[in-house]
């Protein structure tokens, strides 16, 4: 910025000794430099999705079925850590992936629907969970 203002301040000394009088050049000068800098402010928002962490061993979900609780329209992501290779599903939702053996399925969707909803593998029919959405 004081750059620009060093170019025009000097074009303007060249504009002065050309024909102008002093009290001109000086006018002139303050009006330009008396204008105000307009600013523009951008905010970012990032939303946190909540994290639904599922750690499947032997087949089942570890520690037993969880029964997480989100708010409706909230951003939610299913992790499932699985030893057992098979679909990961959400009942209500019907989105599914697959999970390798040793993998984990990772599965982020927004929460538009209130309701209480079966999280399981599909292949064995072993549930993992009991997403209530309020």
């Amino acid at each position: 910025m004081s750059a620009q203002l060093a170019a025009l301040a000097a074009a303007l000394a060249l504009a002065a000794g050309c024909g102008g009088s002093d009290d001109e050049a000086a006018s002139t000068t303050a009006a330009t430099t008396a204008t105000p800098a307009v600013t523009t402010v951008v905010t970012a928002t990032t939303v946190t999705p909540t994290t639904v962490a599922i750690d499947v061993v032997g087949g089942k979900p570890k520690g037993g079925i969880v029964r997480p609780k989100v708010r409706k329209d909230a951003e939610v992501v299913v992790v499932v850590h699985s030893d057992t290779a098979d679909e990961v599903h959400i009942h209500g939702y019907d989105i599914s992936k697959d999970v390798a053996a040793g993998g984990t399925a990772r599965i982020p969707f927004t929460a538009h629907v209130a309701g209480r909803f079966e999280i399981e593998l599909e292949g064995t029919v072993v549930q993992l969970a009991e997403l209530t959405v309020q």
